[in-house]
C-alpha cells in the first residue's frame, strides 16, 4: 500500500499557509513599527520563526538557556494575532533563538539554536553542500533559516533582520524576502517609497 496518499500536504495546506501569512504580517509590521533603524550604533527588533511538523524539535535544535517565549501572555498565534505581535515585539528586542511554532499555531515556550544540517540530510537531494544558496546580505540568522527550511519537518522559517528591516520566508531551500522599504506595498506609509 501506498502509505503517500495518507500523508497531510502541510506546505500547502490552507490552514498552515493562513498561520505562516499571519506570521509574515506580525513580522512585516515590527519592522514598519521600529522607526529607528537609520541610527547608528541601534539596532532593531530581530527575529527567527520556525513552522515545524511533530511533537518535538529535540532531533535538531538544542534549547538556548533562559531565552522563553511568554505562553501565559500568548501561545497561539493566529488565535490573537494582536497578542502574538505584543509579544513578539518584547521577544524580538529582548531575547536570542528562534521561536517554534506547530503547524497548528502553538508556540513552543523554548527559544532554540538549530543545528547544521547532518550528512544524510545534505544527501537528500535539499541541499548542496558545495553552494549552500546563501547571498551576500545573509548573516548566520538568515544562513540558519535558509538551511533549517530543508529540513523535511520543516514547513517555512521566516526573519527579521535586526540590522536593516527585511523580512525573509525560507521555504525548502528556496525564499522570498522584502526590503523593509517594500513591505506593506502601497499602503506602507514609509518615507523611502
Amino acid at each position: 500500500m501506498d502509505d503517500s496518499s495518507l500523508r497531510i500536504a502541510y506546505e500547502t495546506h490552507d490552514g498552515v499557509r493562513e498561520l505562516i501569512d499571519c506570521l509574515v504580517h506580525a513580522l512585516e509590521s515590527l519592522s514598519i513599527d521600529f522607526d529607528r533603524w537609520d541610527e547608528q550604533y541601534v539596532k532593531g527588533p530581530g527575529m527567527y520563526v520556525a513552522v515545524v511538523i511533530g511533537p518535538s524539535v529535540a532531533d535538531f535544535a538544542y534549547p538556548m538557556g533562559d531565552n522563553t517565549w511568554p505562553t501565559d501572555r500568548c501561545h497561539d498565534v493566529c488565535l490573537d494575532l494582536d497578542a502574538f505581535y505584543e509579544t513578539a515585539r518584547e521577544v524580538a528586542r529582548t531575547r536570542d533563538g528562534a521561536v517554534v511554532v506547530s503547524v497548528d499555531g502553538v508556540v513552543q515556550e523554548q527559544l532554540v539554536r538549530f543545528t547544521d544540517l547532518g550528512p544524510d540530510e545534505l544527501e537528500s537531494g535539499k541541499a548542496d553542500p558545495d553552494d549552500p544558496g546563501y547571498e551576500d546580505w545573509m548573516g548566520s540568522r538568515h544562513m540558519s533559516a535558509l538551511d533549517t527550511s530543508r529540513r523535511p519537518n520543516v514547513v517555512s522559517t521566516l526573519t527579521l533582520s535586526e540590522e536593516t528591516g527585511r523580512v525573509t520566508r525560507f521555504e525548502d531551500g528556496s525564499f522570498v524576502t522584502t526590503e523593509r522599504g517594500d513591505l506593506g506595498g502601497e499602503w506602507n506609509v514609509d518615507d523611502t517609497h
